[in-house]
This record gives C-alpha cells, structure tokens and sequence, in this order.
C-alpha cells in the first residue's frame, strides 16, 4: 500500500541518532542532514553553539541531531504538532537528553529567547505540486504544503529570524531546490547575509543566514 517503511518499523535513522516515527510527523530524510553539516561547518574551529533552537522539530530531528554532535549544547524543539511534540518528547527521553533538550508548543517566533544556532526544516511543498503515493497519502499536510508556491511559511518566517539569532550566531533553513533565489530574496531584506549549501546529489537545499 506504499505506506512509508519507517511507518512500518517505527524508526528512522538520522545522522547520528536512531528516532522514534509514526503517522503524523514527518519521516526524516537524509536530505536534511545537509543542515547539521552546514552547522558543523560554520561553527568549525570554535567550541559549537551552547544554545539551540528547532523550529518545527517534529519528532526532534534536527535538534536532537545537533545536541548529540554537540555534546554540551542544549536546547529547545518547537512545533505546533500534538503528534510531533510527543514523538519528540519519546525521543529527548529516548536518548537521554531531558537534561539538555525540552519541547514546546509553538510557532515560528520562536520562545522569546536568541539562540546560536537555529535549524529549521519547514513546509516548502506548492499545494498542486505531484508528490510520491507514499509522501501525500500518509504524511501530514500541515507539514509538507505552504501555499501555492510552498513560500508560505518562509514568508512568516523570514521577518522572525533577526530577533531569535544570537551574535556570531546562524540559521539553517531547508529549502526546495527550486526556491534558493525567493528564500534568499525574503531573507536579505530582513538585513540577513545568506548562503546556500548544496545536498549530495548537488540540489540547493538549505541556506545559511546570519545577522
């Protein structure tokens, strides 16, 4: 019935860490672990973030990610998901992290707070476009669509950023390969100085925005 095999196993491998999946989050792909290598890459040569911020963590991919490459960082998952918020939360426990890692409630705006590193994979998918049986029949759709032009929420996001990145801080934002130049373009007139980091299969797939 082309229901995703990690449905099936109730787990997904990412990065470093093994997590907790289910019907409504979003399955992990490897896709993202783009993200965390261009992280690594920014913060090389000096001690990583100590603060981290996942905005629309889902099971707590990126952010658990991050705290396991980064040993004495902690930080906060956001996500406004029951589904994904308690996957999470399996996850945190899972990986002994609830002395480093909580889960909130939330949206893009984040928790009041500045972070060193906010990683963010949000929906990017236009709401005619085709996607596999497997994504669109059992994936949540709050998750993957974002308007018309899947610029929905980058737009939301966009004028978020400045206020939640801590100084010599980023953020690394998933993208379409398609949509580095309009993300670029929503970022850049926030004061953001950006960059684009490719994938393995050399598609756009994040940008790297710092104040």
């Amino acid at each position: 019935a082309q229901e995703p095999v990690a449905y099936l196993t109730g787990r997904r491998a990412f990065w470093t860490i093994e997590l907790m999946v289910g019907p409504g989050v979003l399955v992990p792909r490897a896709d993202s672990e783009t993200l965390v290598e261009a992280a690594v890459a920014h913060f090389a040569g000096s001690a990583g973030p100590r603060r981290i911020l996942d905005l629309g963590t889902g099971p707590g991919t990126l952010l658990l990610a991050a705290l396991d490459e980064w040993p004495d960082a902690s930080g906060v998952g956001v996500d406004a998901s029951a589904a994904a918020l308690d996957y999470a939360r399996r996850n945190v426990a899972a990986l002994n992290m609830t002395d480093r890692a909580s889960v909130v409630a939330g949206g893009w705006d984040g928790i009041g707070e500045r972070f060193d590193l906010i990683l963010c994979n949000p929906p990017y998918i236009g709401t005619d476009e085709p996607l596999p049986p497997e994504v669109s029949d059992y994936e949540p759709a709050a998750a993957l669509f974002a308007g018309t032009d899947g610029l929905d929420d980058y737009r939301a996001i966009a004028p978020l950023l400045p206020g939640q990145i801590a100084a010599g801080g980023c953020a690394v934002i998933e993208i379409g390969h398609t949509q580095a130049t309009a993300v670029t373009g929503l970022l850049a007139v926030q004061g953001l100085a950006v960059s684009l980091r490719r994938d393995l299969g050399g598609r756009d797939r994040c940008l790297i925005a710092t104040p």
